[in-house]
């Protein structure tokens, strides 16, 4: 089952550290376009901001001073980006955390995100999953069968596995609610709830849904 209504564009991105506004930028970022069921096209960049890379950054994503001084310029990549974005709907693991580092090396640019809607993976799956050990992308995607396809910690490779994450469930919440597509806004609206009150919203969004479309 191809379980969107319309595309969803999964982003991840490496960082400095965890603040932009505490001057942190990006190294390296990642944006899959998930059509139906499946990454249809994707934007993947090194970065060079000019910035320092930590030790610890280096230890964990091992990307090197050296690696992102070589890459494209942030001028060059950024704009790109936000063209590839375009106006879909834009989706990550911890959301609020890639969208924040979107928006102030947008800003820096003068340039405005274009994206129309945010959906956090990790939000939907403790409202989907409840009562999983963890959330986070690695814990969660082995309980869920995921396997990553190369180093965790480097961009593609994080956003693929979070695109897999969203994907399944989407067919999770088309299977078990009898809808045979789930439309971005619906996700959106799955965030904002608080996880007790999902299945009976789902349930009578679903029946109504259905009603609609019956004949």
């Amino acid at each position: 089952m191809s379980p969107f209504e319309r595309p969803i564009v999964m982003l991840d991105f490496e960082t400095t550290g965890l603040s932009p506004a505490m001057g942190d930028r990006i190294t390296e970022v990642a944006a899959l376009r998930i059509v139906g069921g499946q990454v249809t096209e994707r934007y993947v960049s090194l970065v060079n901001c000019g910035a320092r890379i930590p030790g610890f950054i280096t230890q964990l994503t091992g990307i090197t001073q050296e690696m992102v001084d070589s890459a494209p310029s942030v001028r060059k990549v950024v704009p790109e980006l936000l063209d590839f974005i375009g106006s879909d709907t834009l989706s990550a693991h911890n959301a609020s955390f890639d969208e924040k580092f979107l928006a102030a090396e947008s800003e820096r640019l003068g340039r405005a995100c274009g994206h129309v809607g945010l959906v956090c993976s990790l939000k939907l799956s403790r409202r989907m999953f409840p009562g999983m050990p963890s959330y986070k992308l690695g814990t969660l995607s082995r309980q869920l069968g995921i396997a990553f396809r190369s180093a965790a910690h480097r961009a593609e490779a994080d956003a693929e596995v979070a695109a897999e994450v969203l994907i399944h469930i989407g067919r999770h919440i088309g299977a078990s609610y009898g809808l045979q597509l789930v439309g971005p806004e619906l996700l959106v609206s799955i965030n904002k709830l608080a996880a007790a009150k999902v299945p009976t919203w789902l349930g009578k969004y679903a029946s109504e849904k259905n009603a609609a479309l019956s004949p």
